[in-house]
């Protein structure tokens, strides 16, 4: 059998499961493929692909082409890169893995402490004989704003709650009732974006939630709040948030997703003032590491064996 296993940007893959057991033929990829012909070039001949979450499409054009291909795990519960249709009707088993929630809810708290206490400004600044350049700005009190209310905007809400901040939240399916549920205020849309001192996004990336904070967000936004998404960076228009960023429309964006991934060395982004930038890390734990690619190899394992694999729940 002979696996592949996808943008293991860091070469960690094999370190954190038992490979060896699958007395199979390995090649891991460390670098992204620029596009779908190359996915199928390079992937041509693999029998198993391991894909780590949406870094890498698989559309219908693309499993079409890959003839060889039998079954296609992916990391963590949901891809949205992934046309399961297609690969039901081509005959190829998608396969999942476990995942948890609380790294990116840690690490959502890891950007709204930076961007509140300008930790990037002071960071930089004090190896080269700077001190307290900076006033930063206290959490208790202020109103952390919840786009998105599951697994992870709760666990978000429960730590803004310890801080002492006032929580309200909105989407398209959140009642009242269940918002109750985690002490938080279910408001309207724009509610939302005009009370937030945090506005902190926790939805799945679908076509309803696609760009679904634009200019008009931006607008209701106070000039001193925060946007942070470990979410996707589809939901947030880029062009918006720079333009917001430039007319001083909020006080800061702190982000650890974005719609092209990698982030482009040359991206308007990297410069734009008044942001703090992570390269998607919020999952990137050695817990989570652990469950990806130890459940992966358990679904190539039974599907070797002819046994039941770990089922695709979703596809965004």
């Amino acid at each position: 059998m002979k696996i592949a296993i996808l943008d293991d940007y860091q070469n960690v893959a094999l370190g954190f499961a038992d490979w060896d057991s699958l007395g199979a033929e390995i090649e891991v990829f460390t670098e992204p493929f620029a596009d779908a012909d190359e996915v199928v070039k390079r992937l041509a001949g693999f029998e198993a692909v391991v894909a780590m979450r949406e870094r890498t499409r698989f559309p219908a054009e693309v499993l079409e082409r890959l003839t060889e291909l039998k079954l296609l795990v992916t990391t963590g519960k949901r891809n949205a890169a992934i046309d399961v249709a297609a690969a039901t009707r081509l005959g190829i088993v998608v396969s999942a893995t476990g995942y948890i929630p609380e790294p990116t809810a840690e690490h959502t708290w890891a950007l709204i402490l930076a961007a509140f206490r300008n930790l990037e400004t002071e960071l930089r600044a004090l190896p080269g004989g700077g001190w307290q350049s900076t006033i930063g700005t206290g959490l208790h009190g202020k109103t952390l704003a919840l786009l998105g209310l599951g697994r992870l905007g709760s666990r978000v809400a429960r730590i803004g709650q310890a801080f002492g901040m006032e929580t309200i939240a909105w989407s398209q399916n959140l009642t009242p009732e269940k918002a109750a549920e985690h002490d938080v205020t279910a408001v309207s849309k724009e509610d939302l974006f005009r009370r937030a001192d945090v506005l902190s996004v926790h939805l799945v990336l679908s076509e309803r939630s696609r760009g679904l904070v634009g200019a008009e967000e931006f607008a209701l936004m106070k000039d001193s709040a925060i946007l942070v998404n470990t979410s996707r960076g589809p939901i947030v228009d880029a062009s918006a948030l720079l333009e917001a960023l430039h007319r001083r429309q909020i006080a800061k964006a702190a982000l650890d997703v974005y719609e092209t991934e990698p982030l482009p060395a040359d991206h308007p982004l990297r410069t734009a003032p008044r942001t703090v930038l992570t390269p998607h890390i919020g999952y990137v734990t050695r817990e989570v590491y652990e469950i990806f690619y130890g459940d992966a190899v358990e679904d190539i394992a039974a599907y070797q064996k002819g046994a039941p694999v770990r089922v695709l729940t979703g596809t965004a």
